[in-house]
């Protein structure tokens, strides 16, 4: 197994459930959370600051100028001038560059797809499903979702922050096909059935790209 794995995905639609299980059946690591530790570690940012910029582009010019008034550890004059966002932004591309240099891996969300673009052992994939499926799997799996109003809202409100950040910093758009190297609806085949279809593409992508 020589494969990196990117998934993109949709609020609700199980991605980060279905990229830990592809990660478990062929025995390679899972990375979401992590990428955000490892950046903080690598950076000199604290962890909280990096959460609160994960996958959220920050468009505040006064919240930027005022962050960026702090020292990170970083000499350069160019990063010191960029906004805190981007600030985030990199150094979380470089968590995933480096989680993909130490092997094979599943790597959810971040623009992963896009810092690891020059790779050519990475299968790019999208995980979407139906409103009726993402409801019901919020409802299931977040006690504090106690109704399908509230679940709607937040699959509008964090789709829109993933599309908004992934649009911002990588040149392609998030959740178009030609974006990614296969794209599931996970209410059709379900969560086994999705992870069993990814798992035989990444099976066959090895096959024809054995060296």
């Amino acid at each position: 197994m020589n494969t990196i794995i990117t998934i993109g995905r949709q609020f609700g639609s199980a991605g980060h459930e279905i990229g830990e299980k592809i990660a478990k059946r062929f025995n390679i690591r899972f990375c979401d959370k992590e990428i955000l530790t490892r950046a903080a570690k690598d950076s000199g940012f604290c962890e909280e600051m990096i959460s609160n910029h994960d996958e959220k582009p920050t468009n505040s010019f006064l919240y930027n100028l005022v962050m960026d008034t702090y020292s990170f550890g970083y000499n350069s004059s160019s990063f010191v001038d960029m906004p805190i966002s981007h600030k985030v932004f990199l150094a979380q591309f470089d968590a995933i560059k480096s989680f993909a240099n130490e092997g094979p891996c599943v790597i959810v969300g971040r623009c992963a797809d896009y810092a690891l673009s020059d790779y050519e052992n990475v299968l790019n994939l999208f995980i979407y499903a139906d409103d009726d499926f993402k409801i019901k799997y919020l409802m299931e799996h977040d006690e504090s979702i106690k109704s399908e109003n509230k679940a709607r809202e937040l699959i509008l409100r964090k789709d829109k922050q993933r599309a908004s950040y992934y649009n911002y910093y990588s040149s392609k758009k998030w959740g178009h096909a030609e974006t990614y190297d296969l794209c599931i609806n996970s209410a059709k085949l379900g969560i086994d059935g999705t992870v069993d279809l990814i798992a035989q593409y990444v099976e066959d992508f090895e096959k024809r790209n054995v060296k």
